[in-house]
């Protein structure tokens, strides 16, 4: 549980760097994206065949893979190796958690299943706080023991994961009744079909044009692999990745639109709010890192008081207000800029990571009370499903859609900063810098910078400086704006919710 949650945390703040150093800050969407597609697409795969095989040789497969992905990340040397990289990571992580919730099913009895339960929190807890500060730790080394320091931000999980490898293997031994399932391979490879072609045009289609062979042929795919997944899931029946019979349950619908809605915020805020604090503000990774330690901290409050408050109103208000929060502070940030001072931000991040624990809490609440009791097993392993399909698509979008903006605004900025950069240009000493003159050729040959590394902003003038840094910040507020946008239709479908255990509903 410890490798997939330290994963996702570490990530957050590290990106940058790993970007920059691969000449891919602008592919930066494939890398997190390709890890939640086959994370997402392989997690019920893993209970059902763990129901048929057993749990220890699936987990032992899902440990091993997850190794192997994080060895092929640590040994990559471009982006799109290391997007390939994490798509078998996540391969493996998909294992790690569905697992986990299974062995604990397995070895308690239910009495005593939330007291287990409750340390797989903190294990989280744990990860929450220190993947944030490692990230940032490894991100700022320049090297360690010889090898880059941004790659032992992968190569740290083959020992951890290794050890655990050890540890289900000698210890693991819990007798599991053996249940036969249909496995929806079908529907997981639907889906992939689905959403990738959808993902690589989400990417690609701006620079390519939306209605280029290209982007139409990707679109068309992406069509065929949806209705292929509508026809296999009805055709498998209550064996499907996502079952129809539950679908046509309007509450179980909606609560899934919010948790769809949700992971847009949630996944887009883990990947813009680092962009903006190490390029926007100029912050290292590590000092980045620390200051998403607020959020993380939030983020189990904000967990621990739902379930009381779930108690005193239900869980549609009490979801309700934490998207309320959630939207709020995408709204603010919308308004941050290059003058805004860190204490707001932090400010904000704090709030964010409350509403983040008060939506992941209540959602799953929220989830198990949309459905009869006949159904709360088979509705709560979909939990993660819909918030993460909501985490692909938003970190593609809106990712590629911020870099698409900066594109062009970075040439607006320098245009109006015309006065700035002529005095580079007759500036002798200021030209004789190599990262100056750099910056000029391209602005000369295409209008604006290369942003896939942002490194060569802690080297040039300011006044070259500035028009990117001015352009990054008005990017990331209108897509914050936009995020929150998709956040207030969550509280909208939120105050619609009904379930059994609401107010009013029976």
């Amino acid at each position: 549980m410890f490798l997939g949650a330290l994963d996702t945390m570490i990530m957050a703040s590290a990106l940058r760097t790993v970007a920059d150093q691969l000449h891919g800050l602008t592919l930066q969407a494939w890398v997190t994206t390709a890890y939640l597609v086959t994370m997402t697409a392989s997690a019920p795969l893993y209970g059902k065949l763990s129901d048929i095989r057993g749990r220890r040789p699936l987990y032992l497969a899902a440990i091993l893979l997850f190794v192997v992905g994080s060895l092929l990340c640590g040994l990559a040397q471009s982006m799109y190796q290391l997007a390939a990289a994490r798509a078998v990571q996540g391969l493996g992580a998909g294992g790690l958690t569905s697992l986990a919730l299974a062995v604990i099913a397995d070895i308690a009895p239910e009495e005593e299943r939330s007291r287990y339960q409750a340390n797989l929190g903190a294990v989280f807890a744990v990860a929450s706080v220190a993947g944030p500060v490692l990230g940032g730790f490894f991100a700022g080394t320049a090297e360690l023991l010889g090898v880059a320091g941004w790659r032992w931000i992968f190569l740290i999980n083959v020992p951890i994961g290794l050890v655990a490898c050890a540890l289900v293997a000698l210890l693991l031994n819990v007798p599991a009744k053996r249940i036969p399932h249909r496995v929806d391979f079908g529907g997981a490879a639907a889906l992939v079909l689905c959403v990738f072609p959808l993902l690589v045009v989400a990417e690609s289609g701006r620079e390519w044009g939306w209605s280029s062979p290209q982007s139409i042929a990707l679109f068309a795919l992406g069509g065929i692999g949806l209705v292929l997944f509508v026809l296999v899931e009805r055709r498998v029946g209550d064996s499907a990745l996502l079952p129809g019979r539950l679908f046509r349950n309007p509450s179980f619908s909606m609560v899934n639109a919010v948790n769809f809605l949700g992971g847009i915020g949630v996944f887009a805020g883990l990947a813009l709010l680092p962009l903006y604090l190490q390029i926007v503000k100029g912050m290292s990774p590590t000092a980045a890192g620390l200051l998403l330690l607020p959020q993380s901290l939030a983020t189990t409050f904000g967990a621990r008081i739902s379930s009381p408050l779930v108690k005193r109103f239900g869980h549609r208000p009490v979801l309700a207000g934490g998207m309320v929060l959630m939207t709020a502070v995408f709204a603010l940030l919308g308004q941050v800029g290059l003058g805004t001072p860190l204490w707001i931000t932090v400010l904000l991040v704090t709030a964010l990571g409350t509403g983040m624990g008060v939506f992941f809490q209540v959602i799953l609440i929220a989830i198990q009370g949309s459905v009869p009791k006949t159904d709360i097993g088979l509705a709560s392993g979909l939990y993660n499903f819909s918030r993460q399909i909501g985490g692909v698509a938003g970190t593609a979008v809106f990712v590629s859609v911020l870099f698409g903006i900066a594109g062009d605004r970075v040439g607006e900025q320098f245009d109006a900063a015309g006065p700035q950069v002529r005095a580079v240009l007759a500036d002798p000493v200021a030209m004789a810098d190599p990262a100056n003159a750099a910056v000029v050729e391209q602005l000369r040959e295409r209008g604006t910078v290369d942003l896939d590394d942002t490194s060569f902003l802690a080297q040039v003038d300011d006044r070259l400086a500035q028009p990117v840094l001015a352009a990054m910040a008005s990017s990331l507020s209108t897509v914050f704006v936009v995020v929150g946008g998709f956040l207030a239709l969550s509280v909208l479908i939120s105050l619609l919710l009904r379930g059994r255990g609401e107010s009013g509903t029976g």
